[in-house]
């Protein structure tokens, strides 16, 4: 597990001090964050249907790059809890028959006999059950490592396989273009030599009109995103590692987990919850619906959530990826919606065409990408990338996504609707009706999340698209309002 710790040490009539307060530790781990089944909301997986196609979905985490093996061990172990239960029902069928000879019983050794007879019974019932809980366990823990289905027309393969749907606007491609971080330094809007001395690598300050061109960025986001219907939020960054993975941010088996883990001095061996920092703000704007059971004719509901997004990814150090392209830290607009099923595909669309209205009316060249197999997260059923084109690097770079993610999500943080029919068949939402008769109507909603604005990723693509000969750069007339003086040049 790599630890990224400050190596301060506070002089010794101080530590004493510090240890009684709130500490807080941030942690890259190299694999799943430990299980934190206390706090975690039962997941509700259709295990018929995981048993019922196996080979399918062996198939399907084949070309996703996952395990394959997962869901095979799982149709095992649903096997082994099917056992289980037949096995404690007939024994439950005797100890009752047991029960019936108690009360028969001729003579007292003739009860006694019995009585022994159940006592055994008892015993074998309560070891039933412990293997029924670990088998239940295990079983539950390898299938909440399988991911989503794949919607059929997704290309399949590597990232190089994706299928460029359009390209808006024109590249820029004359030479003695400079890079974003270039420009930036030259125009003092960014400082990333005291941001590595206070927080390290792939950290940054925003300074003077970097400062503002980040808060232009959000409000135009939220704004635009406010006017097509969306609901805003500003969203926590600290959560619960069960909603973030419950929401699929889970790492492949090959690779590191880049959620950084929170820990404070105050629940170290202790019951509480495992606290993370989001890496977007779909997990807190996910959890917002959490174990909620909504009326079919409130979907769909959508929001957009500003929030601050850690990631602890590493990236691989090139050229490419010098200034702001990967940091560690960055502020996000996102949207997100919740739906029926039948509404999914639809929104999906909605999502799309929204951030595509965001990226031409700032004047960004981009293409659109519904991305290949191995680029889908645990919890994407389908994902279109948008990337623009960025002069200085002279390369496509990813500034937005969006994913459809079925019932994913909602089957693990228990996001559930009413269907409007029970209404007509039964009565009110409210109703008192025993559940066996109302959980006919009851269905999991599907979830959907794209990025409006990722501020580092659109900035750069901003500064390269609009940089003029002498080194200034001209700001998209929709940003302008949200800076002071609403000037047309950052020079």
């Amino acid at each position: 597990m790599l630890r990224r710790c400050l190596s301060y040490r506070p002089p010794v009539n101080t530590q004493k001090l510090f240890q009684k307060a709130t500490t807080v530790r941030w942690v890259q781990t190299s694999g799943h964050i430990e299980d934190d089944v206390l706090h975690q909301i039962p997941p509700q997986l259709n295990y018929p249907y995981l048993i019922n196609n196996a080979d399918a979905i062996e198939q399907n985490m084949v070309l996703r790059k996952y395990d394959s093996d997962i869901v095979h061990k799982v149709k095992q172990l649903y096997g082994e809890r099917t056992a289980i239960l037949e096995k404690k029902e007939q024994l439950i069928k005797e100890r009752d028959e047991t029960n019936k000879l108690i009360r028969s019983a001729r003579n007292k050794d003739e009860r006694q006999q019995f009585i022994d007879r159940g006592r055994q019974y008892k015993d074998q019932l309560k070891s039933l059950d412990e293997q029924f809980s670990a088998v239940e366990s295990e079983m539950s823990t390898h299938a909440l490592l399988i991911p989503n289905d794949t919607h059929p027309e997704t290309p399949v393969g590597p990232e190089e396989n994706a299928k460029v749907l359009k390209i808006v606007g024109k590249q820029r491609m004359e030479d003695g273009l400079l890079d974003h971080l270039t420009l930036a330094e030259k125009l003092d809007l960014v400082d990333l030599g005291q941001a590595a001395k206070v927080s390290g690598s792939k950290f940054y300050y925003l300074k003077n009109n970097g400062a503002w061109l980040e808060m232009a960025l959000i409000q135009y986001a939220m704004q635009k995103a406010t006017e097509h219907g969306f609901s805003a939020v500003i969203t926590p960054d600290i959560v619960r590692a069960s909603i973030a993975y419950g929401c699929g941010f889970q790492p492949r088996k090959t690779e590191a987990s880049q959620i950084y883990d929170v820990t404070t001095a105050s629940i170290v061996n202790t019951s509480a919850p495992k606290m993370v920092l989001a890496g977007t703000a779909e997990i807190p704007l996910a959890g917002m619906f959490a174990e909620k059971m909504l009326k079919e004719e409130s979907l769909p509901q959508r929001v957009v959530g500003f929030g601050r997004a850690f990631r602890a990814e590493a990236g691989h150090g090139s050229a490419e990826e010098r200034g702001l392209y990967r940091v560690h830290q960055f502020s996000k607009v996102e949207l997100f919606a919740v739906a029926t099923p039948e509404q999914s595909d639809g929104i999906l669309d909605e999502l799309r065409q929204l951030q595509e209205d965001i990226f031409t009316e700032l004047g960004l060249c981009f293409r659109v990408l519904d991305m290949p197999t191995e680029e889908l997260g645990a919890s994407a059923y389908r994902k279109y990338d948008i990337e623009a084109w960025m002069p200085g690097r002279q390369a496509w770079g990813e500034i937005s996504s969006t994913s459809n993610c079925t019932d994913y999500q909602t089957r693990r943080l228990d996001i559930r609707y009413l269907s409007s029919q029970f209404k007509e068949q039964v009565g009110p939402k409210d109703v008192r009706v025993p559940w066996h008769i109302k959980e006919k109507w009851v269905n999991f909603c599907h979830t959907l999340n794209g990025t409006a604005v990722a501020v580092p990723r659109v900035m750069i693509a901003l500064l390269e698209t609009f940089q003029r000969p002498d080194g200034t750069v001209e700001i998209p007339e929709p940003l302008r309002k949200w800076i002071p003086g609403q000037p047309k040049i950052l020079s």
